[in-house]
């Protein structure tokens, strides 16, 4: 019987492999094959659940800290009046000029007064007459030759006449137009010659003592500001000047959710000039507050800004904080208690309620 060179050749390998598998190295998936090699992962697992995850922890103290409320703004006047025409006239005379400080009660603009002056004669002529005849009347009546009624008519018509009288001398009188307060004329005024209907400009009168420094303050910062606090207003043109606050809105602009405030700035010299930007600084309560580092801000599941603590049992905890200021090497919080333990770095990979291993470091050394 022949046999097949195939048999052969396979009885062969199976004889090679299996005295190959005999005398090798078993390799074990998973498993190093040298002494310094990286351990598999599963064992490096473990030696991971072993260990506590390590954080960089800071304790830090609150200071005694003012801060300062910056408002962006402008000045503006204590009072502007616009003082109107309450005729229809020319205007004929004007006394006063722009640019130059009014007194209350001085006189701006003259109108002309027509024939207003007639008529003012005129009533005045025809209130004597009716004074005249109800007091006949009056004396007929005492002797029983003049009815009740006819006083009584005259009565009214001397009544009405008085009537005519003053308005006529009301209406003569507003072709004097007077400043109603005390400032400066602002340009410009009615020119002579020009013919004012009731209601165009005669002049504006601008109190400028004192000056009002205008801002706004956001909805936040609000509740820190309070009546007669000091305050400093640094101005575009160079003058510094020292005020207090004199008005808080009551409100906050619906759009810009801010609250408007004045800020009382004495100016009997008229150096401040209205509508002038103004950096407005309040220096607010002095309150404890803890500096950190911009990083070790963190935000909860809620989006709230915080810190990541550590208590005396070395679990991790939340605690939401303010920011009230800024310097140039970290930031002001309050929100914290008098000492708190501060997770400065590693904050990002830790939850509440997880046990860490701290390394603490030194505030400077953060």
């Amino acid at each position: 019987m022949k046999i097949k060179f195939s048999y052969i050749l396979a009885l062969a390998l199976s004889v090679g492999i299996g005295w190959w598998m005999y005398s090798g190295t078993i390799v074990i998936g998973g498993q190093a094959d040298a002494a310094n090699a990286v351990p598999p992962p599963a064992e490096r697992r473990d030696n991971t659940e072993e260990k506590l995850f390590r954080v960089r922890v800071s304790t830090i103290s609150a200071q005694p800290r003012q801060a300062v409320l910056e408002i962006r703004g402008r000045t503006e006047e204590w009072a502007r009046v616009v003082v109107k025409a309450e005729t229809d006239a020319r205007l004929v005379e004007r006394p006063a000029t722009e640019g130059v400080m009014t007194k209350a009660g001085q006189t701006l603009c003259v109108l002309d007064t027509g024939t207003r002056k007639a008529r003012v004669l005129e009533t005045k002529a025809m209130l004597a007459q009716a004074e005249l005849d109800f007091s006949a009347a009056t004396k007929l009546k005492t002797k029983g030759f003049t009815a009740d009624n006819r006083v009584a008519a005259l009565k009214a018509s001397r009544d009405a006449a008085q009537a005519r009288l003053e308005e006529a001398e009301q209406e003569l009188g507003r072709t004097v137009i007077k400043s109603p307060i005390e400032g400066t004329i602002e340009s410009p005024m009615a020119e002579i010659g020009a013919f004012l209907n009731s209601g165009d400009t005669c002049a504006t009168i601008v109190d400028a003592d004192p000056m009002l420094a205008i801002g706004q303050v956001s909805e936040r910062n609000i509740n820190d500001v309070r009546l007669g606090m000091a305050a400093k207003a640094r101005l575009i043109t160079g003058e510094v000047v020292e005020g207090k606050v004199r008005y808080i809105s009551p409100s906050a602009d619906p759009d810009t959710r801010t609250i408007r405030i004045e800020i009382e700035l004495p100016n009997s010299d008229g150096k401040i000039r209205g509508g002038v930007t103004a950096l407005t600084t309040i220096p607010l309560p002095v309150k404890p507050a803890h500096k950190i580092n911009s990083s070790t801000l963190t935000l909860d599941d809620d989006g709230q800004v915080g810190v990541r603590i550590i208590d005396e049992s070395n679990v991790v905890g939340f605690l939401p904080v303010k920011i009230t200021g800024g310097d140039q090497d970290g930031l002001w919080i309050t929100g914290l208690p008098e000492s708190a333990n501060v997770i400065t770095v590693g904050h990002e990979y830790v939850i509440d309620g997880q046990e860490v291993e701290p390394v603490y470091v030194t505030a400077e050394a953060q």
